[in-house]
């Protein structure tokens, strides 16, 4: 006869797993369905970004250029040095040589004096520092143990000052470099947002930027064109002369610029050296606090750590090369992307 048996229940530890794990999935999927795609940032969006990485790209522009401006002065003046120090060596081998000679006459006609042969043998500076073996010289051979002495000194000096400089110089191109890859990672980043842009919002972006020019050329010279002087007038004329030239960090002309090396080489044209840095450059001339008394040809700082620079021209209007991407253009100071700092009369 056959058994009936009753279905073995399933544990009770089981079916909360099961109905956790369903429930689970139910609200996955739940999640899934409400869930929004995710949007593609605006075309304004991606500007404001890639605004503010090429600000950060300009900053440390400036500071890549002042690192490299230093570069270039330590070298010149370890050059100078290092001349300086052949130089005196021939000096001092010339002076040495005198002195053997003195020491040659004296041994024909009877012998070399004690003190002079004691000097061949010894540091002079130690031999002179012992006075009483001064009487024993002729003031001839003192005054030429006085100048070698002297000689030895100097070099010494100068070769220290050109082992300090040897040492600030490694660590300045050390600081080059850095700057330079953190231009580069700003830039390319940029460059990676402006890649999510279609052809058609990129050239909408473009066009926003033409207009925004041709509208400040026309403020420009529309209001007073007054130059503060004679150099000052020379040097917005060298400006204008390279509208449309583009922006490159660390350029200086004459066919390519960054902010600071658009000023720069326009007040050289005008025979004006000016330091090569947008902070630099701040703290030289007349400095104007309000907008009101600039005039056509000073130069204007933005943002709290003054790293971008242009020349004023006229009706709240610079010309200035703004940033990676751009060209030498007019531009209203209301909309550089930081505040005015202040101006500077050259």
């Amino acid at each position: 006869m056959a058994s009936h048996r009753r279905p073995k229940q399933p544990s009770r530890t089981r079916v909360t797993v099961l109905t956790t794990a369903a429930a689970a999935a139910v609200a996955l999927s739940s999640q899934a369905a409400n869930a929004a795609p995710s949007e593609k940032p605006s075309k304004d969006e991606v500007k404001a970004k890639v605004d503010k990485l090429y600000e950060q790209a300009e900053h440390a522009t400036e500071k890549y250029n002042g690192a490299r401006e230093k570069q270039e002065k330590l070298q010149k003046e370890i050059s100078t040095i290092q001349d300086n120090v052949a130089r005196g060596q021939e000096e001092l081998n010339d002076l040495r040589d005198g002195l053997g000679s003195m020491a040659s006459a004296q041994y024909r006609s009877g012998g070399i004096d004690p003190s002079v042969q004691l000097f061949l043998s010894a540091d002079p500076d130690d031999y002179l520092d012992k006075a009483s073996t001064l009487d024993q010289l002729s003031s001839q051979q003192v005054e030429a143990l006085k100048k070698i002495q002297d000689k030895q000194r100097e070099l010494a000096q100068e070769r220290a000052e050109a082992s300090e400089k040897l040492k600030d110089l490694a660590s300045t191109r050390t600081e080059l470099g850095k700057k330079k890859k953190e231009v580069q990672s700003k830039l390319a980043a940029a460059q990676k947002l402006l890649n999510t842009l279609s052809a058609k919002e990129k050239a909408a972006l473009a066009a926003e930027e033409a207009r925004a020019t041709r509208s400040s050329e026309r403020e420009a010279l529309s209001g007073s064109n007054s130059a503060a002087s004679g150099r000052a007038a020379a040097a917005y004329a060298a400006a204008q002369s390279k509208l449309g030239s583009p922006y490159v960090y660390g350029a200086t002309g004459p066919s390519s610029f960054d902010c600071s090396g658009l000023t720069s080489w326009a007040y050289a044209q005008a025979g004006v050296s000016i330091p090569r840095t947008s902070e630099a450059q701040s703290q030289i001339g007349t400095r104007i606090s309000s907008v009101g008394d600039l005039q056509v040809g000073d130069l204007v700082f933005f943002f709290n750590d003054l790293h971008h620079v242009g020349l004023y021209a006229g009706n709240g209007q610079v010309i200035h090369a703004p940033r990676t991407g751009t060209v030498v253009r007019y531009e209203s100071m209301n909309t550089i992307g930081g505040p005015f700092m202040w101006g500077v009369r050259v």
